[in-house]
Parts: structure tokens; C-alpha cells; sequence
């Protein structure tokens, strides 16, 4: 069959719609009954479809246009699907490629998910399934979008590696005073707690601050052994408090470690009532099998944020690859968001997808009256911030209910409704 692309116009019955395209799709597929079925279904969803017989055909389609989701056909004349995922990836990171096979094997599914497929579906494909993958991947296209538009906003580059040096001495005192400071995550609707972040702390004056005792265990490549001291801390003051949730940083290389799936680890125990934070500040790549790694986790009742949202990497990676219950907006997206109109509209459309994908939004960093009451506004589900408490160690008087400390929780006015 000849190599060849057309454009379907999105809207009820194969007619164009009023209203705008709920997004475009190029489906590519050599058979044309199974083409014109899956185009007929998008359409009556309300998406704008382009349809391709074969690779060929998808690629020139691509050459052409751009798209928010590539659904695709394993095994074509012209080039496989993984050929298309590879045109795809070649041309822009942030678009979903779906692939669709009525011969699954474990070398092309192997093969599609470590280039970034986001679904694997296997013929016959349901209708509800179909539109469901389509729209979750879809949404995750548009958050990318907003994502990266907040990282040009911000003025975001990427992360730089160190060089390594004689450190020993000085990391085995740090890790000899570590422990851990606590700042409450507080419910927007009545600003009682619903969770405490563990933040890393040392009395090694020389890495006081948290990236650089980090980044010297990265140097000396001791990240797990930082990792397994950190989460053994906090394991002891949560087995303390029971009841509220507990977020934890992950660094990447915590992920390799197999300490961390031990179920009878400390805080493997405790795992229904902590949740993972990995920051988006360092990318996946050294991670194989993240996404089998994450389901090992939530098998033991871990939950799991993407940290630092808007200051990291652009793309769909962390969201694809670990499905995350919360996400945390950074501190850069926040501040001075009462009087920032972009800010705003930002960080309301990363509430409004995330809470299509259903995840909950963390807003980081408030530290005044006008940011709490705006970011209410725009729907953030929690808030954490001075404006609240500063990060300390937690007393026995630390429960369940408002968060005490220097900084009252509302101290300009009633907290937002």
C-alpha cells in the first residue's frame, strides 16, 4: 500500500468542531480499516487527527507538522513504530508516542520504554482505553508545555557536576552530625498539617548547606550511605508521630540502591505514611528501569512527589516515569506570584492538568500573606513555607493540628477558604 498522510479535522461525527481541538494527534497505522476506526473514535472525542498509512507517511507528516500525541502501530511498511518513536524523540521531547502492537515482545516493549514510550497497547485495543491513554497522555503534553514555558520564565539552566577532591575526613564528620529539620506542608482549606518535609542538616560547618553535603557525597560517591542514614533518621521521629505523612528526598542514586525496597527496612514500615520526594533538578538517565523501580515502591505503600517543579528539567520524564501523587511547585514559580499576572496563570494552569491527572499541588516557599492568599486562589491543595514555620527540629508538642512555631499560620487575616 502507498505512503500516505491526511488531515482530519477534529469534531462530532467527522465534522469540525466550534470549539477549539481538545489536541492534534497523528495516528499511524497500515490497517486501514483499524486507521479509520481509531480516527472516527478521536474525532467523536473532540481531537484534530492526522492519519498515516505508514512510517513513511509519519514522517513526512512530521516534517510537516506538530503534534501533541503520536499514536502508533509496532510493525508497518516504511519503518517501525520505534522508528516513528525515534523520529519523535529526534525533533521534540515533550511529545507522547503511544504504540500499539498486535505482536508484543519483550524486545520492542523493552526497546519503546527506554526511549520514552508512554503506553505499550496491545491489539485488540478497547475504546475506553484507547481515549483514556490518549487523553492521560495528551494532558501530560500540555504540563510539559507549561513546564518548560516556566522554566524560560525563570531563567532556568541546566545542572552542572563537580570535580572530586580529598573529602573523606571532612564527609565522615558530616555524616557523624547529621540530622534533620522539619517544616510542615499545611492543608489550604483550614491550614491544619498534613504532612512534614525532612530536610537534611549537619554541624560540619564547612557543608552546611544541603546541596553541597550532597554534592560531596556525589563526589565521593557515597550518595546511598547518605541515603540510608537520612531515611533511617527520619524512620525514628516518624515512628514518634503517627498519623500525618512525611516527605523525604530522594537523591537519584537513592533509586539504585536496594536498601530502599527492603520492606523490613525502618522506613519501609512506616511506607503508607511517607512520601518520596525526587527533585527535578537531576535527570533520570542514570536510572534503568525507573519505571519497574517505582512500582516496587508504591508496592510497599510508598506515595511519590516530583520536587522543585519549574526549576528542573523540561519534558515529560519524571511525570511519565513515576506517575506522581503530589507535585511541588518551586519556590521561583511562588514568590511574588501576588504581584506577577504570569506567575499566576502559570502556576494555575499546573494546577488545573495536574488535577486532571489527579495529583495533588504542594506550593513551596510562601513567605507572605499576598503569595498564601493567591496561590489559594489558583487552587494549590497544600502550601509550605516561613510564612508558616521554619524548618526545625520537631518537640513533643508538634502534632496533627495548626503549625506552631515563630511564624503563626495566618498572621495577616483568616486563612483562605
Amino acid at each position: 500500500m502507498g505512503s500516505q498522510a491526511s488531515e482530519v479535522s477534529g469534531g462530532t461525527g467527522g465534522e469540525r468542531s466550534a470549539s477549539a481541538p481538545r489536541g492534534h494527534v497523528l495516528i499511524v497505522e497500515d490497517d486501514r480499516n483499524l486507521l479509520e476506526l481509531y480516527t472516527e473514535i478521536l474525532l467523536e472525542e473532540g481531537y484534530e487527527v492526522a492519519a498515516a498509512l505508514d512510517g513513511l507517511g509519519a514522517l513526512r507528516a512530521l516534517e510537516g507538522d506538530v503534534f501533541d500525541l503520536v499514536l502508533t502501530d509496532v510493525m508497518m511498511p516504511g519503518g517501525t513504530g520505534v522508528d516513528i518513536l525515534r523520529a519523535v524523540r529526534e525533533r521534540d521531547l515533550d511529545v507522547p508516542v503511544v504504540l500499539v502492537t498486535g505482536h508484543p515482545t519483550v524486545e520492542t516493549a523493552v526497546q519503546a520504554l527506554e526511549m520514552g514510550a508512554l503506553h505499550y497497547l496491545v491489539k485488540p485495543v478497547a475504546t475506553d482505553e484507547l481515549v483514556r491513554s490518549v487523553d492521560h497522555a495528551v494532558r501530560l503534553r500540555k504540563l510539559a508545555s507549561v513546564k518548560r514555558e516556566a522554566l524560560r520564565y525563570l531563567g532556568h539552566s541546566e545542572r552542572r557536576a563537580g570535580d572530586r577532591s580529598g573529602m573523606e575526613v571532612v564527609f565522615n564528620r558530616a555524616l557523624g552530625s547529621l540530622h534533620m529539620a522539619y517544616q510542615p506542608i499545611v492543608r489550604t482549606s483550614n491550614g491544619s498539617v498534613f504532612g512534614w518535609e525532612a530536610l537534611l542538616r549537619t554541624g560540619e560547618p564547612s557543608v552546611a548547606k544541603p546541596l553541597d553535603f550532597l554534592e560531596m557525597a556525589e563526589r565521593l560517591g557515597r550518595t546511598r550511605e547518605l541515603g540510608r542514614q537520612i531515611r533511617e533518621s527520619v524512620a525514628k521521629t516518624a515512628h514518634r508521630k503517627r498519623g500525618v505523612m512525611f516527605f523525604v528526598n530522594l537523591h537519584p542514586d537513592d533509586l539504585l540502591d536496594e536498601a530502599l525496597y527492603d520492606p523490613e527496612a525502618p522506613l519501609s514500615v512506616l511506607a503508607p505514611e511517607i512520601v518520596l520526594e525526587i527533585t527535578e533538578r537531576s535527570p533520570f538517565d542514570s536510572v534503568p528501569d525507573v519505571r519497574d523501580r517505582v512500582r516496587r515502591l508504591r508496592s510497599l505503600g510508598f506515595r511519590l512527589a516530583v520536587d522543585d517543579l519549574g526549576s528542573g528539567y523540561a519534558g515529560l520524564t519524571s511525570f511519565a516515569s513515576l506517575e506522581p501523587d503530589f507535585v511541588k511547585l518551586d519556590r521561583g514559580l511562588i514568590h511574588g506570584i501576588d504581584t506577577q499576572s504570569v506567575q499566576r496563570r502559570l502556576v494555575g494552569s499546573i494546577v488545573g492538568v495536574s488535577r486532571e491527572l489527579g495529583i495533588t499541588v504542594i506550593a513551596e516557599g510562601i513567605e507572605t500573606a499576598g503569595e498564601r492568599n493567591v496561590v489559594a486562589d489558583v487552587g494549590c491543595d497544600l502550601m509550605q513555607g516561613y510564612l508558616f514555620r521554619r524548618p526545625e527540629e520537631l518537640g513533643t508538642e508538634d502534632t496533627f493540628g495548626l503549625a506552631t512555631g515563630p511564624a503563626a499560620l495566618y498572621p495577616v487575616g483568616p486563612p483562605p477558604m
